[in-house]
């Protein structure tokens, strides 16, 4: 019998999957711990990290291979599970030749979104939008408010 240890990002144990022959596909393996927890496909999905290496499984059709740490994070239905560098360049810096009043605008609304975020370290945004956000959020406390 071969295995996957898995544990939710915010537990402290790890609990295990296990499965025949040598490695399991993503989704096969997000439908054996949403059994084994109780959860509900309709409410949430599953986000699937290497333990060691970071990497993402996106890929319901990727394959895990036996013995791997992984660390699982419910996601809500539909959320964008990750965005790549060259997705943060294009939302931040506008393609030349496009107007850049409806760029301005959403990166406006996208950062007034990002300042109301609790944990920056974790959200999906470019650096220079949580540096942003940051200076944003440190500021409040002194604003003319209060």
């Amino acid at each position: 019998m071969a295995c996957v240890h898995y544990k939710f990002a915010s537990k402290l144990n790890f609990a295990i999957a296990t499965f025949d022959g040598r490695h399991i596909s993503l989704g096969d393996l997000k439908k054996q711990i949403m059994g084994t927890e109780k959860l509900k496909a309709a409410k949430c999905d599953l986000q699937i990290t290497n333990a060691q290496t970071k990497e993402e499984y996106t890929d319901d059709n990727a394959l895990i291979p036996k013995n791997v740490s992984v660390i699982v994070r419910r996601i809500p239905i539909g959320a964008v599970k990750s965005t790549s560098k060259a997705d943060a360049i294009r939302r931040t810096e506008p393609v030349m030749g496009t107007s850049t009043v409806n760029d301005d605008s959403s990166a406006s609304l996208f950062l007034a979104q990002l300042t109301k975020t609790a944990n920056l370290a974790e959200a999906n945004a470019s650096e220079e939008d949580k540096i942003k956000a940051m200076m944003s959020q440190s500021g409040h406390a002194y604003g003319p408010v209060n």
